[in-house]
C-alpha cells in the first residue's frame, strides 16, 4: 500500500496508526487522521477499502490468533463503524449523476454488516442512490423494501456459512419480483460456489468488483429461471431438515454423552458448560448447512478452522475430535452426515496416541 495518487498521504502509515487507534479504543484519534487523511485528497473509496477494511480484516486475525480478546474485537470493530460513518457524513466529491436505485442488505440472521455498509458507502460514491438496510434484514422486510422502491438490483452479504439458505430464500424471494440479485462475502465461499447453487444473478468476491459490475449492468431473471425448482435434490433424503430440526435434542444429548466420556466435564461451572453447548451447536449448525449445499469441504474447513481457534487459546484440539465423535454416533442413521463427520475427524491434527502409534 503506497501513497494515495495525488496526494502526500502514506497509506501504509495510516493504516498503522489507525491500528494503533482502535486498540487502544482511541476513537477521537481514529476519526481525526481518516478525515484527516480525506481533508488532504486521499481518495475516500481507498480509504475505505484499503485502510479501514484492511484494519478491520486485521482485527478479526488477531482475535483469532488470540492476541487480542472478544471485548477488544468488538470495540475496535464499533470504531471502525464509526469512522465509517463519519466518512458517510462528508459531501459526495462530484462525480456521475445518479444511476438508480440499488438496495444493500445483510441477509436474515448476518449480523456482521460492516461489508455491506463498506459497500454501500462505496456506491454512494459512484452515482448510485443506496437503500442500506442494515445487518439481519428479514426477507418479508426486504420483499417489502423492493415492493415499495423497485431498486435496479439487491445486493446481499453474508459472511457466516450458516446463513446460506437464508441467503438462498432472500435470493428466490427477490428474484420472484423480476428484480436481479447480486451476491457476496465468505459465506459463498472463496470462488463463489455457493452463489451458483442459490442461483444469484451475480456473485462479486470483493466490494470493487461488485461496483464495477453494477456499473455493466444486470439482467433481470428470467420468468422461467424465477419459477425452476432449484437443483437440490440431495435435500430429498431430509437429512438437512431432520439434523436442523433436531438441534436443541441433539446439543443436550450430547452433553450428556461427553459428561459420560469425560468425568471432568462433571465438576465444569454453568458456564464452562454453557460455552461447551454453544460450541456444540454452532458444530452442528455448520454440519446442517454442509448437508443443505451438499459440501463436505465446508464443514471439514470449519472444524480445521475451529480447532486452530482452540489450539492458539491452549485448549487441546482433541476435544473437538471427542465432539465430534459423539455427534456422529447420535447420527449413526444420517449416512451423508457421517460421511462429513469422518472427513472432519481426518483433516484434525492427530492426537498425541496417534503420533505415538506412528
Amino acid at each position: 500500500m503506497t501513497a494515495a495518487a495525488g496526494t502526500g498521504t502514506d497509506l501504509t502509515a495510516l493504516s498503522a496508526r489507525l491500528w494503533a487507534a482502535v486498540i487502544d479504543r482511541d476513537e477521537s484519534a481514529a476519526v481525526r487522521m481518516v478525515t484527516a487523511a480525506a481533508d488532504a485528497g486521499a481518495d475516500e473509496e481507498t480509504l475505505l477499502l484499503d485502510v479501514v477494511a484492511g484494519v478491520q480484516h486485521r482485527v478479526g486475525a488477531e482475535w483469532a490468533a488470540d492476541r487480542i480478546s472478544v471485548a477488544e474485537e468488538h470495540a475496535a470493530s464499533a470504531i471502525a463503524d464509526r469512522v465509517v460513518a463519519v466518512l458517510a457524513r462528508r459531501p459526495v466529491p462530484s462525480g456521475p449523476c445518479d444511476r438508480g436505485r440499488i438496495t444493500v442488505a445483510c441477509v436474515d440472521g448476518e449480523w456482521h454488516f460492516l461489508p455491506a455498509r463498506l459497500l454501500a458507502e462505496v456506491l454512494v460514491r459512484r452515482g448510485w442512490q443506496v437503500d442500506f438496510l442494515g445487518a439481519r434484514t428479514p426477507t418479508p422486510r426486504l420483499v417489502a423494501h423492493v415492493h415499495r422502491t423497485n431498486p435496479v438490483a439487491v445486493l446481499l452479504s453474508a459472511s457466516i456459512p450458516t446463513h446460506l439458505p437464508a441467503a438462498h430464500r432472500a435470493v428466490t424471494a427477490v428474484q420472484s419480483l423480476g428484480v436481479p440479485v447480486m451476491v457476496g462475502g465468505a459465506a459463498f465461499g472463496p470462488d463463489g460456489r455457493y452463489a451458483r447453487l442459490v442461483r444469484a444473478d451475480v456473485w462479486a468476491p470483493d466490494a470493487r468488483s461488485a461496483a464495477d459490475r453494477l456499473a455493466r449492468g444486470l439482467t433481470p431473471p428470467r420468468t422461467d429461471r424465477r419459477h425452476r425448482t432449484h437443483d437440490l435434490s440431495h435435500l430429498a433424503d431430509q437429512e438437512y431438515t431432520l439434523v436442523k430440526g433436531s438441534r436443541p435434542t441433539l446439543v443436550r444429548q450430547c452433553v450428556s454423552d461427553l459428561d459420560e466420556r469425560r468425568p471432568a466435564m462433571r465438576s465444569c461451572t454453568p458456564a464452562q458448560r454453557e460455552r461447551t453447548a454453544e460450541e456444540l451447536a454452532r458444530i452442528v449448525d455448520f454440519l446442517a448447512t454442509a448437508l443443505y449445499v451438499d459440501d463436505a469441504d465446508l464443514f471439514t474447513t470449519f472444524t480445521t478452522w475451529s480447532a486452530g481457534i482452540l489450539t492458539a487459546r491452549g485448549v487441546p484440539a482433541h476435544s473437538l475430535r471427542l465432539g465430534l465423535g459423539v455427534l456422529a454416533e447420535r447420527l449413526h442413521d444420517f449416512p451423508r452426515a457421517l460421511t462429513f463427520l469422518c472427513k472432519a475427524v481426518d483433516a484434525l491434527p492427530a492426537t498425541p496416541a496417534q503420533r505415538e502409534r506412528k
